[in-house]
């Protein structure tokens, strides 16, 4: 069983990270937020999940144990497997999401890709006594703003290097008619 990897961000491939231990490249299943922190060539810790099925091992790391124990409590959820997980993992940062569990936020949780209405209800129901905002470095997450992952603009913005708050801010006031390379240009003037 992997615990954890640690080594230098090789490269960054399709929503993969690929972090090189003794010479070999872990590809690595990240949340929104932690691709948007974790830059090529630099050294990284991430706690590792493993999901092995017949044709598969896949690995998916967490900058903080913290966000990798939410991870496991949304797995734990019936009909939650680990790519819907980091779906909604990939919201906004943990606390928000602990947060958006234990208020009962049904409509955010839906939000993530593959996530119906049912089982939204479902994590809420599960989880919602289980999680809270601990009080540690995400006790102050409610104050970033929630961003959608699945915006190309956004996602340009933080392989340039934004963190998801502040693409997501450098995005607030550009129109989302406007193509993706517009909004993108725009935003970086901003």
């Amino acid at each position: 069983m992997i615990a954890t990897l640690s080594g230098k961000i090789s490269e960054k491939v399709g929503d993969l990270v690929v972090v090189n231990c003794g010479g070999i490249g872990y590809g690595i299943a990240v949340t929104f937020e932690d691709f948007g922190a974790l830059n090529s060539g630099e050294e990284t810790k991430l706690y590792i999940y493993e999901h092995i099925r017949e044709n598969t091992h896949d690995l998916f790391g967490f900058r903080s144990l913290q966000t990798k124990q939410l991870f496991e409590q949304l797995l734990s959820v019936n009909g939650v497997g680990p790519k819907m997980a980091l779906a909604i993992m990939s919201l906004a940062s943990a606390g928000l999401v602990r947060q958006a569990i234990a208020g009962g936020d049904t409509k955010f949780i839906s939000q993530a890709s593959g996530v119906g209405k049912r089982v939204a209800e479902r994590v809420v129901v599960d989880l919602k006594d289980k999680v809270g905002l601990v009080s540690d470095e995400n006790a102050t997450d409610f104050l970033t703003t929630t961003a959608n992952p699945n915006d190309e603009a956004l996602q340009a913005l933080v392989s340039l290097g934004y963190s998801v708050a502040d693409a997501a801010e450098a995005l607030k006031k550009v129109d989302t008619k406007l193509p993706t390379e517009d909004r993108v240009k725009l935003a970086l003037k901003g």
